[in-house]
């Protein structure tokens, strides 16, 4: 990637992207979402539990409130003035029975691509 926009933002699980350095960072920001399983959920949980094999209902619970607590990382991040969130990482706690914390966090970064020919720093 040789130019990073204004309406660009590069998210990675790693704590540097190569191409770029860093301008400043704001920290760590987060995004945190909690949410329940309907009575009609849990009802349609228990039948595919039954029959054994993959668990879709909850699948896809997991996979929205993950992508959620992702958007709202990111959107907190984007707030502070970041261009980057590096270093994401997950969390999930049950609070309660049926009820779930899953939280999205990394650290919030303005990066700007590298001039060229210019090496990594060590």
């Amino acid at each position: 990637m040789s130019s990073l926009t204004s309406s660009d933002f590069l998210t990675t699980t790693s704590i540097s992207i190569d191409g770029f350095d860093v301008v400043q960072t704001f920290g760590v920001v987060r995004g945190i979402v909690v949410r329940s399983r309907s009575v009609l959920g849990q009802v349609g949980i228990k039948f595919q539990t039954f029959f054994g094999g993959q668990i879709s209902l909850l699948e896809d619970l997991c996979e929205e409130t993950r992508a959620e607590a992702f958007a709202k990382a990111v959107e907190h991040a984007r707030a502070l003035g970041a261009n980057a969130l590096v270093a994401i990482r997950y969390d999930a706690t049950e609070i309660m029975p049926g009820v779930q914390e899953v939280l999205c966090y990394g650290t919030a970064m303005r990066l700007a691509p590298q001039a060229r020919g210019q090496s990594a720093r060590p």
